[in-house]
């Protein structure tokens, strides 16, 4: 997490978010809440909702589009999660991990989590609700709800909620999330004060099953009911839907930030002088960020198996994991808590015509760092709190029209505490020039010290303490994009030195040889009447001997029909998508740590994987019905990611590695309505 204020990321197709919605989307419609309803005991007038994010003047609708409405949600273009919903993310296009400043390491859960920095600040003339809820097979359940409205004019504030409940389809894989927010965002009348405001809470819980342990039961038709498909960590004593070994992250954070602007004041009459508006043409601002947050990862193992732990320490356990289970009797526990508190002091200074501004920066930050590893002593308690000093500085100047300049630069500095040293440098430019082209190039160069938990483990029967090098990332990158060609393509280059990761022992490691990772992406849309052909493309290139597990290759193409019908009043997309990536060595999942890591032993070559799909619109109403995974049909072996070894599952003497396969076959339906009062 960085601590200075950043520049809006520039569109970087493949690997971040446009600063343009729906650009290539086929049929990008303006949010369809700005039409007039025909109810007559609504108010007549037009509703008008927007959106903006912290640090940036730029101003968004949402987003109502059909043409991927069916996608899954949180696993994005090339994510994957274990199989189920709410289970860990990892994402086959390589992004590594933000380490300048203090954290935890952490991270399979953030595709689910509400993000403090990245929540939106709403403003709107109606109140606006959004109802959202997908349901699929074996009770798989993901709703949401998200209400906003205007206390005041200038005065917004903004609560969301959204829940997401998977049991899955192998043992004892359950998911059990609850994730909320809750935003505010002020200005003054004379535009002098401005107060953005925002408090998160998230909660993640995961059953480990330790994955399939012999991936042929699911080719055999004896094990066509996958509740069947026998798993590692499987104790029938205990329960037959719940596991004895689970994973929990919680989290809240609180955000305040405000600022008072200095500048050239003008005030504008209508014609009968009965009413008037402020103008401010910013010269010289002061900004205070106040960041604080609290969070807990805890692993229970209440059941052990003494070879289960053979990577981290030598036990022996009453119950043995013998298929058997006594309450409270040789549980394996390990929990660790951070909690921080940042606060920074930003001078800004703003040259240039109003709406056509270049932004300057510079700050000092102070915050403090509480991490503590807790076994299931409390007495041994181990604690480590740090106090950090940083400075950072901003330019940046937005485009705000089709044809402005967008470019800035940013840097971060820890100058006191135990990251003393380390730093953030980014820079980008951008432009686009209507819609025949646009173009964004940039880079960013970290250096970053290792996460708190790759550096301390401990539970009740052992302490292990780990120290690493500073680890360097830099990235160089440049896209391209057209609107009018429907089309979008780009090129990045990774040299990273010191690479922290989990080790094929599973236990933190560094490579300390530097390489490169090349990626590449192309995606193109083809129209033929009322039929899209959608097109999406990337590949990665590494060192022979970098530990890191990616495919060379990556696709997803989409056709659909897409037609209005019933005078516009129906929107329909129908049609079908394809994903497949090349063979290669997956990343493994240690559920011991709750982390993926570096594998080479289990290589895996996949059918690719088929939906068909039906989405359509009504008003506000949007809904779609989806055919998932049909290659299961006829090839059910989908495997996603390796396991950790089995070294004697159920004491029958065999080894082998377990793995995590896809879903089945299934049906999906989901919904999203939208109310305007």
């Amino acid at each position: 997490m960085l601590a200075c204020a950043g520049i809006p990321a520039m569109a970087q197709y493949g690997t971040g978010s446009s600063t343009v919605p729906n650009t290539l989307n086929p049929n990008a419609n303006k949010d369809t809440t700005h039409a007039k309803t025909n109810t007559a005991q609504w108010k007549d007038e037009e509703a008008n909702l927007s959106y903006e994010r912290l640090n940036s003047t730029k101003s968004y609708i949402p987003d109502t589009s059909l043409h991927t409405f069916q996608r899954r949600p949180f696993v994005g273009t090339w994510a994957r999660d274990l199989g189920n919903p709410g289970s860990p993310v990892y994402d086959l296009a390589f992004t590594p991990e933000n380490r300048v400043g203090p954290s935890s390491g952490y991270h399979v859960y953030d595709a689910y989590r509400f993000i403090l920095d990245s929540l939106n600040f709403y403003t709107t003339n109606r109140p606006y609700s959004v109802f959202d809820y997908q349901l699929g097979s074996k009770l798989e359940q993901t709703a949401g709800i998200l209400h906003t409205q205007n206390i005041r004019p200038n005065w917004n504030f903004m609560v969301q909620y959204r829940k997401v409940s998977a049991p899955g389809f192998y043992k004892t894989n359950r998911n059990n999330h609850d994730n909320a927010a809750l935003t505010t965002n002020y200005k003054s009348l004379d535009k002098h004060y401005t107060l953005y405001a925002a408090f998160v809470y998230n909660k993640e819980q995961h059953d480990e099953n330790g994955g399939i342990v012999n991936d042929s039961e699911l080719s055999d038709l004896s094990y066509i009911d996958r509740q069947t498909v026998d798993v590692a960590y499987q104790n029938s004593q205990y329960s037959l839907t719940r596991s004895t070994v689970s994973s929990v992250q919680r989290d809240f954070g609180l955000l305040l930030q405000h600022g008072y602007t200095w500048g050239r004041y003008d005030t504008t009459y209508n014609a009968d002088s009965t009413g008037y508006t402020f103008k401010l043409t910013p010269r010289f601002s002061i900004t205070h960020k106040m960041e604080l947050s609290s969070e807990k990862h805890t692993y229970k193992d209440l059941s052990p198996d003494s070879v289960r732990y053979v990577t981290l320490f030598d036990g022996n356990f009453t119950n043995s994991g013998a298929g058997y289970y006594v309450a409270g009797a040789d549980s394996v526990v390990s929990q660790q808590k951070w909690f921080f508190i940042d606060n920074k002091l930003l001078l800004n200074s703003f040259i240039g015509k109003e709406g056509k501004q270049l932004k300057f920066s510079a700050g000092l930050g102070n915050r403090f760092d509480g991490f503590a590893t807790t076994p299931a002593n409390p007495n041994t308690t181990i604690r480590n709190n740090v106090l950090s000093n940083y400075a950072c500085g901003v330019i940046a100047h937005e485009a705000t029209n089709e044809n402005a300049w967008q470019y800035g630069a940013k840097a971060l500095f820890y100058l006191t505490g135990d990251y003393a040293g380390n730093f953030s440098l980014n820079a980008s430019l951008g432009k686009e020039f209507g819609r025949a082209v646009g173009f964004a190039a940039g880079f960013d160069q970290q250096l970053g010290s290792a996460p708190y938990s790759y550096t301390t483990y401990a539970n009740n029967y052992t302490t292990l303490l780990w120290s690493f090098n500073k680890e360097t990332i830099t990235d160089v990158y440049a896209t391209v994009e057209s609107r009018r060609l429907r089309l979008s393509a780009g090129l990045k280059n990774y040299v990273i030195g010191d690479y922290i990761y989990i080790g094929q022992n599973e236990q933190p490691a560094q490579y300390g040889v530097p390489f490169n990772l090349t990626q590449g992406w192309l995606r193109k849309v083809f129209k033929l009447g009322n039929i899209y052909l959608d097109n999406e493309l990337m590949y990665q290139q590494t060192a022979a001997n970098a530990p890191v597990n990616v495919p060379a290759l990556m696709a997803r193409h989409q056709i659909s029909f897409e037609h209005d019908l019933f005078k516009r009043a129906l929107k329909v997309v129908t049609g079908a998508e394809v994903r497949y990536n090349t063979s290669y060595h997956p990343a493994g999942y240690d559920a011991l740590l709750n982390r993926f890591y570096y594998q080479n032993t289990t290589y895996i070559s996949n059918t690719p994987e088929l939906s068909v799909f039906l989405n359509f619109r009504i008003k506000h109403f949007r809904a779609f019905v989806m055919a998932d995974q049909v290659q299961q049909i006829f090839s059910p072996n989908t495997i996603l990611f390796a396991g950790t070894p089995v070294l004697n599952f159920s004491y029958q003497g065999s080894s082998n590695v377990p793995v995590y396969a896809a879903q089945n076959f299934m049906i999906r339906f989901g919904f999203s309505w939208v109310l305007i009062n």
